[in-house]
């Protein structure tokens, strides 16, 4: 009698590597549980569902991975540099790193993975909708930074460069997701520095 192979051992960091790529390529809705299974060497669903709960779990779980390593390379180039503009510019070249990566999804995940999803979706979309919101804040963050220490003036309008900059962000992420080359995106990055100047000069306060 033929001995019977040791049964494959579930790595469940690995596991959620696959699914972030899943998701990332598909969106939420794109994704189905037997896409998963597949993905993770072909576990039965009651073995996912005691590893993760449910599929809006596990996509919950990819996000905050995603925010883990992809967000944590983009927060260092916004935090890292010796002004804001150097930050900005750093921020979004790497933003565009993510989003045309070669031999990979395209796009940003937080833009694409839960877009106008059914009812089913609903608790995905939001939770990445709450992350995406969280642009803005961040980037008014550093600029408010910038004020602090006299570099940009205080009656800048520090949250309408923030919305503006946020906007360049999840705008690079659909362009990619369309098909835009780095070099197009590199192109858009250097157009939205060159408004910096503009944004960032005392008159650009509203009255």
């Amino acid at each position: 009698m033929a001995k019977r192979g040791r049964p494959t051992i579930f790595d469940r960091d690995e596991a959620v590597e696959r699914a972030l790529e899943l998701f990332w390529e598909r969106g939420y809705e794109g994704v189905t549980l037997e896409d998963l299974q597949q993905a993770m060497g072909g576990i039965t669903p009651p073995s996912f569902y005691h590893a993760f709960g449910s599929k809006e779990a596990l996509f919950k779980e990819v996000v905050d991975l995603y925010l883990m390593t992809v967000g944590a390379k983009q927060m260092r180039a916004l935090q890292q540099g010796t002004t804001a503009r150097q930050s900005f510019e750093a921020f979004l070249r790497e933003v565009v790193a993510a989003v045309s990566r070669p031999g990979k999804a395209h796009g940003c995940l937080l833009v694409q993975g839960a877009l106008n999803c059914a009812a089913s979706g609903k608790g995905a979309e939001d939770y990445v909708t709450s992350v995406r919101q969280c642009a803005p804040k961040v980037l008014k963050q550093r600029l408010d930074v910038a004020v602090s220490s006299g570099e940009l003036s205080s009656k800048l309008d520090t949250a309408a460069i923030a919305n503006f900059y946020a906007t360049v962000v999840h705008g690079l992420g659909v362009r990619a997701r369309d098909g835009a080359t780095r070099k197009a995106l590199m192109a858009s990055v250097d157009g939205a520095m060159a408004a910096w100047d503009p944004l960032t000069a005392t008159r650009s306060r509203r009255a």
